[in-house]
């Protein structure tokens, strides 16, 4: 027996309740619902979307809507039979003492080409907007604590400064946003996607919210991972929602504004919600910040009110706005000057801010010899001493990606002279000219100009 678990005192703000959950294993899971009431949703809503769904093939089993839809079967054979009621469908037997063949009437026909002329959405039942925020919000408080050693494991690939490990560390653990600037090449990126690893615990997503006849996709095969049940008991799991890892989710210079609310496709006539609402529960990062084809301070007013109150305002195409969370970690990673890009009204907001600056000689020493025993490779005595050198003398910065990408090259080279991987002056030599070529990056701007001011 499945022992049902209603919202204790650690329940979500707000007047609406998370659904009741049942535990089965180790899993907290949130229970069928067996009627509309339960659900959430209007009988229109539930009745039209199954019209819908059965518009698209000759005939069906009250089984085979009851598995697209995610709902109980004997719920599904009540909307079915009401439509029947309505002259939508046709009963053309009986399968089982729970379920029918129907098929869709005329008149049915007629109803779900208007139906989809409004929305085209055909898929899992929806949970109202109401259940998804107190859902997320219930999770969000049961989720385990972020330690210092979470952290630190998490970031345990990489070579970096005590603090730089430490407020990385406060910034996933209290939720707060996170800051990462400093040259480019020095592990900025990775810091953002190796915290991940630090996140326990999974987290239930609805496929789709309605709002007022919409829907909002949310569940997307590219953004999130579906995680595993237990076997056994998972018959009495609402599967409108699927239990997922907490979500990273990376935005790059192909953000654009238009991306950070609602998007409406006029083909399938429904919603796809922004990245930042996919990524609830989870990392959302922003990379190369200050480089997406839109200005960064656009950018910054848009968050703004998000990271100062934990809620984010989308719109329809109606006008109509509606309030979603806004509950992630944000890490937001740029190369570029913070003067450049950001005010001291945003960076206000920001919860930790950290300089992930150039190595020293010390330290780029330790993540190449870090990354070649990965490798699986010895370094000859003087070599790094000579790379270092080599940096100085051709005027070139020491950057913490610059070891894993020579190593790397190394290994390339070997594998296709089908040579066992091997560091040495002639290989790292060959390395070094396929990473850097011929020419300092500083040389670019005097390059540059050489060429403008030839005749």
């Amino acid at each position: 027996m499945h022992t049902l678990l209603e919202p204790e005192a650690r329940a979500p703000r707000g007047p609406t309740q998370p659904p009741r959950m049942f535990a089965f294993g180790d899993v907290l899971a949130p229970e069928a619902s067996m009627n509309t009431h339960d659900a959430g949703l209007s009988e229109r809503a539930l009745s039209d979307l199954t019209l819908k769904l059965a518009s698209t093939v000759y005939d069906f089993t009250t089984e085979w809507a009851a598995e697209r839809l995610h709902l109980p079967l004997q719920f599904v054979e009540e909307i079915l039979t009401q439509l029947g009621r309505e002259a939508m469908l046709e009963t053309l037997g009986q399968v089982t003492p729970f379920s029918h063949r129907y098929a869709i009437s005329g008149r049915g026909v007629e109803r779900s080409r208007r139906l989809m002329e409004i929305c085209g959405y055909i898929g899992p039942a929806p949970v109202s907007l109401e259940a998804y925020k107190a859902m997320l919000t219930w999770q969000i408080a049961r989720f385990p604590v972020v330690h210092p050693r979470d952290a630190q494991a998490s970031l345990s690939d990489l070579v970096l400064e005590d603090e730089c490990k430490r407020l990385s560390g406060l910034a996933l653990s209290s939720g707060r946003s996170l800051f990462l600037h400093g040259p480019a090449g020095n592990g900025k990126t990775s810091i953002g996607r190796l915290l991940h690893r630090a996140l326990e615990g999974e987290l239930w997503i609805p496929y789709a919210i309605e709002v007022d006849g919409n829907i909002l996709r949310v569940f997307d095969t590219l953004c999130h991972q579906v995680a595993d049940l237990p076997q056994g008991g998972a018959g009495n799991v609402d599967r409108r929602w699927v239990r997922i890892r907490r979500p990273l989710i990376v935005a790059g210079g192909e953000l654009t504004i238009d991306a950070l609310d609602l998007t409406y496709s006029p083909t399938l006539r429904y919603y796809d919600v922004p990245l930042h609402m996919k990524a609830n529960g989870g990392i959302f990062l922003i990379d190369d910040f200050g480089r997406q084809r839109v200005e960064p301070r656009e950018l910054l007013n848009r968050w703004i009110m998000p990271l100062e109150y934990q809620v984010d305002n989308l719109s329809l195409r109606t006008g109509q706005q509606i309030q979603v969370p806004f509950l992630q970690t944000v890490v937001i990673a740029t190369n570029l000057d913070p003067a450049d890009v950001t005010d001291s009204a945003f960076l206000r907001r920001i919860g930790y801010r950290v300089h992930v600056d150039s190595p020293t000689p010390e330290r780029y020493a330790e993540i190449f010899e870090s990354h070649a025993a990965r490798r699986g490779l010895s370094v000859p005595a003087g070599l790094i001493k000579r790379l270092i050198a080599r940096h100085d003398t051709e005027n070139r910065e020491l950057r913490s990606c610059d070891p894993h990408d020579l190593i790397d090259r190394v290994v390339d080279l070997c594998r296709f002279k089908d040579q066992s991987p091997e560091l040495n002056d002639e290989t790292v030599e060959v390395a070094w000219t396929g990473y850097f070529g011929k020419i300092n990056s500083r040389d670019f701007p005097k390059l540059r100009r050489l060429r403008d001011e030839r005749p």
